[in-house]
């Protein structure tokens, strides 16, 4: 039974919206059709928005604490979407995933210590490695026949020059990998091995798309459990990052403890209300409704492979197993990466991200496509694609 239209045009300006109202402080520009920022132009679940009507209308909005319903809503949801079981005290809560990804930096690292990522990859973890004065070592993912592989024997060299921590998007953003069992416990075991913390930024987990299964890589083993931070959200699930709720999930007490004690010292004791009520509502009550976001989801990268084929086919598009954000090569137009977005905003008035962001040399002239919009308006987006690079 349809619970939901995906196909509803909201029109988000003034809104305070970061991707419909700022075009023109990220891209110069205010006439452009936005399709860069990671959130959706969905209405949320029907039954968010009603539990926080229904506390609006309670009338007092005091102090908040999430309690034991909350993490009961995270236990339950993990375990069910993910076989996962996870203990209460285990839970602790964040505003955001880049703030515990900040916090845990802080908590863990000294000033100098080494961390690791892979790019391309989201922009904000090259960001907080840097502004908290850590050195921040790449081992880029490896680009082979359409499809991006962990380059392990980099990865294990890396990590031998005495990295304190590596920060894993799981899945991934921006090339939509789904990391399988074997490759995450491969990343596991050589983090043990060369005694490495393992951040695990899964924010896009359950946004994946059958055959394949999202794993966290806490649940791999006891010893990847004990040196693993994991950061899940339903705010790119349910679209409501404005809620800003966020649950850390640290099963060795001693890291729990560190890391809770470094959110203390910037002030940070728990949720707001909304975002209490929010989390708690998406995951005990939002099943449904992402099942049915998921085949539109899927729907949209169909759409928008097809239009490529027809009209673009010399632009690969990344086949995503995860997110709803689709990853393009535009390398073949022979075009530097300012003059493709030149192209873009001047000729065909849209607003994407551009590849560099996410690594400047592994992601120099590609771009990233937010498809998580209704139809009518990915049609849009598509033609403007089509009209700013057809004079090349």
């Amino acid at each position: 039974m349809t619970i939901h239209s995906f196909d509803q045009l909201i029109d988000r300006k003034n809104t305070h919206s970061i991707k419909w109202d700022t075009t023109d402080v990220f891209f110069g520009a205010t006439d452009v059709l936005p399709f860069w920022v990671a959130d959706m132009d969905f209405l949320a679940p029907p039954n968010v928005l009603k539990a926080i009507d229904q506390r609006v209308k309670h009338g007092v909005l005091g102090y908040t604490v999430a309690g034991n319903s909350t993490a009961h809503a995270v236990q339950s949801w993990v375990k069910k979407r993910h076989q996962w079981a996870i203990q209460q005290e285990w839970i602790s809560y964040s505003p955001g995933i880049v703030f515990a990804i900040s916090m845990a930096i802080q908590a863990y690292t000294q000033k100098g210590d080494a961390i690791l990522i892979q790019p391309p990859v989201y922009t904000p973890f090259f960001e907080m490695v840097k502004l908290n004065d850590r050195q921040l070592v790449e081992s880029p993912l490896r680009f082979q026949n359409g499809r991006y592989e962990i380059d392990f024997t980099d990865l294990e060299e890396k990590l031998a020059t005495g990295v304190k921590m590596m920060i894993l998007c799981s899945p991934h953003n921006p090339v939509g990998r789904v990391w399988t069992q074997e490759e995450l416990t491969k990343i596991a075991k050589l983090c043990k091995k060369y005694h490495v913390l393992i951040l695990s930024d899964e924010i896009h987990s359950d946004l994946v798309y059958k055959p394949f299964v999202h794993t966290p890589i806490s649940s791999l083993s006891e010893d990847a459990a004990n040196r693993t931070i994991t950061c899940i959200a339903p705010s790119k699930t349910f679209n409501i990052p404005g809620l800003q709720a966020s649950a850390i999930i640290i099963p060795n007490q001693d890291l729990r403890e560190q890391y809770e004690k470094q959110q203390k010292k910037q002030g940070f004791f728990s949720l707001s209300t909304f975002a209490i009520i929010g989390l708690e509502s998406a995951y005990l009550h939002g099943e449904e409704w992402l099942e049915e976001l998921l085949v539109y989801l899927k729907a949209n990268i169909d759409f928008t492979k097809d239009f490529f084929n027809r009209y673009l086919p010399h632009l690969p598009i990344v086949e995503p197993e995860g997110t709803y954000l689709l990853w393009i090569d535009c390398r073949s137009l022979n075009q530097s990466e300012d003059e493709l977005h030149h192209l873009l905003l001047n000729e065909g008035k849209i607003a994407v991200e551009r590849g560099s962001k996410y690594g400047e040399k592994e992601g120099n002239r590609f771009i990233r496509l937010n498809i998580g919009c209704p139809r009518k308006q990915l049609e849009e987006g598509l033609n403007r694609i089509r009209k700013a690079f057809s004079t090349i």
